[in-house]
């Protein structure tokens, strides 16, 4: 089989490149659009490392060949945060809280939260631990990461009410 361009709108730029068949999301972003972000770890969709959201909804990228989802929608970390280099409140609040060690499984935690922000601006304790389920962290022992996606939740529904009372 021949090699394909691949299009796909990554951090809401349309980008194409050539792939050979069998080609992982995360090798594409990795290799071929210079994101690495996205962490290769056990390449076998257990350890979380890889994670970003496609079409809104986290994947381990290191299982999803491209040629698949040729016109999806995908995020990565480096698409957060404002264009000036402002963090993310989820961001904000992973520095803030001392939610990283190693930095390995970050990106993956965080962009984990994301999806669960998006779907739950509230989340339970219960509803963190479920959604970072998939990420594995060897660091912190969870706390810290749990204890910021629940800071960042907390930002952004207050910046929600701020912008209402305006």
């Amino acid at each position: 089989m021949k090699s394909r361009v691949i299009e796909l709108v990554v951090n809401d730029e349309p980008r194409e490149f050539l792939a050979p068949p069998g080609t992982t999301l995360l090798t594409a972003l990795r290799e071929s659009l210079g994101l690495t972000a996205a962490k290769r770890g056990c390449s076998q969709g257990t350890c979380g490392t890889c994670t970003c959201l496609l079409d809104g909804d986290p994947v381990m990228s290191c299982l999803v060949p491209v040629e698949t989802i040729d016109g999806a929608e995908v995020h990565t970390l480096e698409g957060m945060g404002g264009a000036d280099g402002e963090l993310d409140e989820l961001q904000a609040a992973f520095l803030e809280g001392f939610a990283t060690q190693c930095g390995f499984c970050t990106s993956g935690m965080i962009m984990a939260a994301r999806a669960l922000l998006a779907e739950q601006p509230d989340p339970s304790r219960e509803e963190v631990v479920r959604a970072i389920s998939g990420n594995v962290c060897r660091c912190t022992g969870y706390e810290s990461i749990i204890n910021a996606i629940l800071d960042a939740a907390a930002r952004r529904r207050a910046a929600v009410a701020v912008a209402q009372e305006a």
